[in-house]
C-alpha cells in the first residue's frame, strides 16, 4: 500500500491523481489533517485516514500497513518545520514504512539563505539517521512562483530583485508526476534524487525572456536588499514575509538552485516545462 500525505494541498494532490491513472484505488490511502477535504478520493475508493504533524499520535495509525510513504514537506514558514517533521519520521519508523518518499528541494543545504532549505537538510539527516530506506525528492524552485516573484512586469516593464543568480525553474506538475511515477514503480532510488528543469536563467535571462514574449521592453533592477525589503513593506507585505522571500533571491545569487539534471525528463519521458514556457502560459503537458 502506498499512503500519501498532504493529499488536499496541490503537489501531492496532483500525485494522488496521477497515482490514480496508474493503481487500483485499494492500494492508496491518503493521510490528510481533514478528512472531510479528501472526500471526492473517499469515493473513488481511496482510504482516508487523519494525520496532522503537530499531533504525534495520530501519525502511527495513519501511516500503518504503507510499504511506501510520500511525506509532504511542511508548508506553513512560521512553524518549526524540523519538529514537525521529527515527528513524522519518528511515526513511520514505529509504523514499520517500507520506504519514505520526502519531498525535499533543490536547495537543501544547512549553509543556504533561504530557509526552507536549511529545513529540508536537517529534515535529510532525520531520515538517514532513522534506519528507514528513503529517498529525498529534491524539487526545483515551482516556477508557478514566478506569477508573484517577478512582480507586474506586463504593466511596469521592470522586475526588481534584490539580488540574481541561476534557478532551475521547475513546474510544480512535473515534479507531482514524478513522484507518482516512482511511487508506482517501486524503484525509487536510495537518498537524494535531484528534479529539475533542463535550465537555470538567472532573473536577467528571464527579463530577456519577457521582453521576448512580450514585444516590450522589460527592465531587470537589482536593488540594495535592505531597500528592497523596505519597498516590499510599504507595498503591504509583513516584514517576516519580505524577509523570508529575501532569502531565496540571497541563495540564488550563492548558486544553491543553480543545478540541473536530466532524472526528471528522464523518469516524465519528455523534456520537462520551462520558464519560458511559465512566462508564456503554456498549459501543462498531459501526463
Amino acid at each position: 500500500m502506498i499512503v500519501i500525505t498532504g493529499a488536499t494541498g496541490a503537489l501531492n494532490g496532483a500525485t494522488t491523481e496521477h497515482l490514480l491513472q496508474r493503481l487500483p484505488a485499494e492500494r492508496l490511502a491518503v493521510a490528510v489533517r481533514d478528512p472531510a477535504r479528501a472526500q471526492h478520493l473517499a469515493d473513488r475508493g481511496v482510504r482516508v485516514r487523519r494525520a496532522d504533524y503537530a499531533d504525534p499520535a495520530s501519525l502511527p495509525a495513519a501511516f500503518a500497513g504503507a510499504e511506501q510513504l510520500l511525506l509532504v514537506s511542511a508548508s506553513d514558514p512560521a512553524a518549526d518545520a524540523v519538529a514537525l517533521h521529527r515527528a513524522a519520521v519518528e511515526a513511520a519508523t514505529a509504523a514499520g514504512v517500507g520506504r519514505v518518499l520526502y519531498t525535499s528541494h533543490q536547495g537543501a543545504h544547512p549553509g543556504t539563505p533561504f530557509g526552507p532549505g536549511r529545513d529540508h537538510a536537517a529534515t535529510e539527516e532525520l531520515l538517514a539517521a532513522s534506519g528507514l530506506p528513503w529517498t529525498s525528492l529534491r524539487n526545483g524552485f515551482y516556477a508557478h512562483s514566478l506569477g508573484w516573484l517577478l512582480g507586474p512586469w506586463r504593466e511596469s516593464g521592470r522586475i526588481v530583485v534584490p539580488a540574481d543568480g541561476p534557478v532551475s525553474w521547475t513546474a510544480r506538475e512535473d515534479a507531482a508526476e514524478a513522484a507518482a511515477l516512482l511511487l508506482a514503480s517501486g524503484a525509487a532510488p536510495d537518498g537524494p534524487l535531484t528534479l529539475t528543469a533542463r535550465e537555470a536563467p538567472t532573473f536577467a535571462q528571464l527579463a530577456a525572456t519577457a521582453a521576448e514574449l512580450s514585444g516590450r521592453d522589460v527592465e531587470l533592477e537589482v536593488v540594495e536588499p535592505g531597500r528592497w525589503v523596505a519597498d516590499q513593506v510599504a507595498a503591504g507585505r509583513p516584514e517576516p514575509v519580505a524577509r523570508f522571500t529575501l532569502g531565496l533571491y540571497l541563495a540564488a545569487e550563492r548558486g544553491f538552485f543553480a543545478g540541473v539534471d536530466p532524472a526528471l525528463g528522464e523518469l516524465l519521458g519528455r523534456e520537462p516545462r520551462t520558464a519560458r514556457e511559465q512566462l508564456a502560459g503554456t498549459p501543462v503537458p498531459a501526463g
